[in-house]
């Protein structure tokens, strides 16, 4: 296509953790690009799905959920998200249904008329199948007083409701130019952040303590072989001495079941064989290590 009749741009996804960010990007690209959890504070770095609707590439930028930080880690991840906020065509800000215009919301929405953003800012209310029809109505015109949104979409990620008509509008509204990736791409993270996602999100589900947030994964190495497979190895980095105890489980059947787990979604994901090897190691103070945070697709100096 000329680039006459293409359009192309980046979306930003905020809110609140567990707003359902990551849920409305996979929903939108049509795959499992960005890691999905019960858990909070799940996304760390912006993960970029990339959606095509008729002759427009939506780039969806999955940003960490905005919340008040007390640790490096945590400031770092909150600077990612403004930063994929300042650099996007349009942002859209999502609010879950049940929980209303909280005090998180209202700091973002605070935020944003701080910044005097002259970015186009869509209200998304995610999770409309957990409260009536009246209280929807009442939720947005609540939003809508509080902010002055381009749009307002009414939608639940999970089942797909109302995602259609976002992705049109969205289609619609970006500005013309050529697309900024490869037709077939989804995604563009490294595929070894990827596999390094997917390991973090089967412990995140597999361990329901706080150690999920003191833990890091990391894809050492990558050996493409010969019968078209793939070795992988990886570590997982934990702060303390036992909690490298609770990660193994007892005769190392936790990191078995993980690993089981991550590298049937690996394969289902490259469609090929994918032999995976995890070790996991004690790093006390990685959390305040540069390192990490670069293969995280975080800046360490934001945590400052």
């Amino acid at each position: 296509m000329s680039d006459s009749t293409t359009r192309a741009g980046f979306v930003a996804l905020i809110g609140e953790p567990n707003a359902g960010k990551s849920t409305l990007l996979n929903r939108m690209v049509g795959a499992k690009v960005s890691i999905v959890t019960h858990k909070v504070q799940t996304t760390r770095a912006r993960i970029r799905g990339i959606a095509l609707e008729g002759a427009t590439q939506i780039v969806f930028v999955d940003t960490p959920g905005i919340f008040r930080p007390r640790r490096r880690l945590d400031r770092s991840m909150v600077a990612a998200a403004w930063g994929g906020a300042s650099d996007a065509d349009i942002i859209l800000l999502l609010v879950e249904a049940h929980r209303g215009l909280t005090d998180g919301v209202q700091s973002i929405i605070d935020a944003l008329k701080e910044q005097e953003t002259r970015t186009p800012v869509a209200l998304i209310i995610n999770k409309i199948d957990r409260v009536k029809s009246e209280v929807l109505l009442a939720l947005s015109r609540q939003l809508n007083d509080a902010f002055t949104f381009e749009r307002s979409f009414m939608i639940s990620a999970e089942r797909g409701h109302g995602c259609d008509d976002l992705r049109k509008w969205l289609a619609e509204t970006l500005s013309e130019g050529p697309w900024l990736y490869p037709e077939d791409q989804i995604a563009d993270l490294p595929m070894r952040m990827i596999a390094a996602e997917i390991t973090r999100e089967k412990l995140t589900l597999r361990l329901h303590e706080e150690i999920p947030y003191q833990l890091t994964v990391e894809t050492e190495g990558w050996e493409e072989r010969k019968d078209g497979s793939a070795r992988v190895d990886q570590v997982i980095y934990v702060a303390r001495t036992g909690h490298k105890g609770i990660v193994l489980g007892k005769g190392g059947e936790t990191v078995k079941a993980v690993g089981q787990a991550a590298r049937a979604e690996l394969e289902e994901f490259m469609g090929r064989r994918i032999h995976l090897f995890l070790q996991v190691r004690v790093r006390e103070n990685w959390q305040n290590e540069a390192e990490r945070y670069s293969e995280m697709g975080l800046d360490f100096r934001d945590g400052g």
